[in-house]
């Protein structure tokens, strides 16, 4: 590894390397309510909306109390219209919420709300799938920031990080990419990567502080 990749990887790491899960005030553990969250959470992103939004949107559905698979059903499809709205998911905010209260009926139904159960079947990432909302780009956002917690799907860079990682010089090859960090900053610089390949003005600020 070169001394500018290393220096590009602390920049990265320092300003943008906040996981989405972090931003949208989950505290990720592999147990049922974060793991559910970060599920709702990869749900919103998946959609073509700013990110910003996306993680406001969870945080409204959270802090109205809409924690766990049990409380998503529960809920009415209003209230989650109007929490999304409240985060300014408007764009996709009815949909959104048929999705939602689908989903948190699948996960009680097969998985009694416990993703841990999901994670022990045959093929984890075909059965996020199966989830309403959860398509491709769904699980490779969710498994960026399992990897934290599931670290069988670690190292998990998908098209999207390595975007990044080619926006910033960096090598574009998930081994050669973990040899520059420890395992534990893996799903940070995920996000950070994934926030360069999505924004110019991100790669210049850490071109910038890297050569500062």
């Amino acid at each position: 590894m070169s001394k500018k990749d290393e220096a590009v990887v602390r920049a990265l790491l320092d300003r943008h390397g906040r996981t989405y899960a972090a931003q949208a005030g989950i505290k990720l553990r592999d147990t049922p309510a974060p793991l559910y969250q970060l599920l709702v959470l990869s749900l919103l992103l998946s959609a073509r909306i700013r990110s910003d939004t996306a993680v406001a949107a969870a945080r409204a559905l959270f802090t109205a109390g809409m924690r766990d698979a049990r409380r998503m059903a529960e809920a009415t499809w209003q209230q989650r219209v109007d929490a999304l709205g409240e985060g300014g998911y408007r764009r996709y905010d009815e949909r959104t919420s048929t999705q939602l209260g689908e989903g948190a009926e699948l996960l009680l139904e097969r998985y009694k709300g416990d993703l841990r159960r999901l994670r022990e079947g045959t093929d984890p990432k075909k059965l996020l799938r199966e989830v309403p909302g959860i398509g491709p780009t769904g699980v490779d956002i969710f498994l960026r920031e399992a990897q934290a917690v599931w670290p069988e799907f670690s190292p998990y860079l998908d098209r999207k990080a390595l975007d990044g990682a080619e926006r910033l010089g960096l090598p574009a090859s998930p081994g050669k990419l973990v040899s520059l960090v420890a395992e534990a900053d893996l799903p940070r610089l995920a996000a950070g990567l994934v926030r360069t390949a999505l924004s110019k003005q991100v790669a210049e600020d850490v071109g910038a502080a890297a050569t500062a």
